[in-house]
């Protein structure tokens, strides 16, 4: 079942019917089992597929966290644009050590709803989108659903000291989640794919693809690390890292189109504002 957050409500697609839900989204991620919580909830007439322009992020009052390195890519970008600085090992050892990389991204007022715009920031000179497979957790730390995530990084800020992650990773603008919430207690199979393209003036400047079966850790395990000494009373997004990283050369441009489509979810499209 999937779940959209729209102005006029929550509506759930079940098996390919949409159905307007009597509830809003924090209750649902608190809730014992969300699907019979949207069951109870569902109106039994069916009505049209949310339109793209009635989306929100699929956000209430949780916080948006962030793992790093978590594939083999990641790592060797990571270690090629700070190299320079002499932070490169760090990714290295971070790929290969038990304790994960995590990091605070957003609030839900920084996130940023489909179609909507995504920013870089202004200081950057070297911006990237970094797809990403983002889990929904409950308050007790339970995997409880999947989106979407875009998670916009300043690499050459992060690349010039490892310590300026927060400011090339956390502004305005720079994360965007949907377009809506695949709930399920189940892992997504190995072979899920995650898909990228970047299309400037109506031409792809770049495409990409991984599968989860790249993915270096199990989404438990991070959720797990995320949980340990810290509670989340609303839940918890947090999104698993990427392993698509476009090349040296590319950066974003205002008025770029990026669509990240996810297996089972759906497809992600922001534009650069």
């Amino acid at each position: 079942m999937k779940i959209y957050r729209t102005i006029h409500g929550l509506i759930a697609d079940d098996g390919g019917d949409f159905h307007t839900v009597d509830t809003t989204w924090d209750p649902m991620v608190s809730s014992e089992d969300p699907h019979e919580h949207v069951r109870h909830r569902m109106s039994t007439d069916a009505i049209p597929a949310p339109r793209i322009e009635d989306l929100l992020a699929p956000i209430g009052s949780q916080e948006v966290w962030a793992a790093g390195v978590t594939y083999f890519r990641s790592r060797s970008a990571r270690m090629e644009e700070s190299k320079d600085a002499g932070g490169g090992s760090f990714y290295d050892r971070v790929y290969s050590a038990t304790r994960p990389e995590l990091f605070f991204k957003a609030t839900a007022r920084r996130v940023v709803h489909p179609g909507a715009s995504v920013r870089i920031r202004s200081d950057a000179t070297w911006s990237v989108p970094e797809p990403e497979l983002t889990l929904l957790l409950n308050p007790r730390g339970e995997i409880i659903g999947y989106t979407i995530g875009n998670d916009m990084s300043s690499r050459d800020i992060e690349g010039e000291n490892p310590l300026y992650l927060p400011q090339a990773k956390v502004y305005d603008g720079s994360c965007a989640l949907g377009p809506c919430v695949l709930l399920s207690r189940e892992p997504l199979a190995k072979s899920t794919r995650i898909e990228i393209d970047i299309t400037r003036d109506g031409v792809s400047e770049f495409k990409g693809s991984t599968t989860l079966a790249e993915l270096k850790r199990e989404p438990k395990e991070l959720a797990s690390y995320l949980c340990r000494d810290n509670c989340f009373p609303d839940g918890a997004y947090l999104m698993t890292g990427t392993g698509i990283v476009p090349g040296d050369e590319f950066t974003l441009a205002h008025g770029d189109l990026i669509s990240i489509s996810i297996d089972g979810i759906g497809v992600l499209e922001n534009r650069v504002a």
